[in-house]
């Protein structure tokens, strides 16, 4: 785990007994484990990203809010599964082994995105409003053949390019 500003992790079930202890004490930092139903916020000016055992990335930006709701990974299983929950934010998610080998998805207040090994940013805004986007590594594109004929689709652009932070 990667955490730049404010960033804290609720464990389902835990009783959190806080007496005189200073601001940061209970502070989020690089290395904290996130369990199954856990949930993962980050302030204004804040940022986590979250590595999984299989690959798989999942960044939060400023002022989001991210419940793991299921997370099931065996290298050699067939019936791996992950079910995030993000209700407030943004997020970029880099698809690892499980997208692959089962089933991955993420629910938002609008839509459930089923993950198959894409990179989706999906934006959360403060009205309700939910933004779907697909990033594509910088300097690729996919080749259609339409009629007979290759042609070379770029992607568009919808917005600042993002970085996706793997391991930082």
């Amino acid at each position: 785990m990667a955490v730049t500003g404010s960033v804290t992790i609720e464990h389902d079930g835990a009783v959190v007994v806080q007496a005189n202890l200073p601001d940061q004490a209970a502070q989020t930092k690089a290395g904290d484990v996130v369990y199954l139903r856990d949930v993962v916020r980050t302030e204004t000016d804040s940022r986590v990203s979250i590595n999984f055992i299989d690959g798989s990335s999942f960044n939060l930006s400023s002022n989001a809010r991210m419940t793991l709701d299921e997370y099931v990974y065996e290298p050699a299983g067939k019936s791996n599964s992950s079910f995030f929950n993000l209700t407030k934010g943004t997020a970029t998610f880099v698809a690892g082994q499980v997208a692959k080998t089962g089933d991955m998805k993420v629910d938002t207040p609008v839509a459930t995105m089923g993950i198959r090994g894409t990179t989706p940013h999906i934006e959360i805004s403060d009205d309700g409003g939910v933004k779907f986007s697909t990033l594509i590594e910088e300097g690729k594109s996919k080749l259609l053949k339409k009629n007979g004929t290759t042609t070379a689709r770029q992607p568009q652009e919808t917005g600042p390019r993002m970085k996706i932070c793997r391991g930082c």
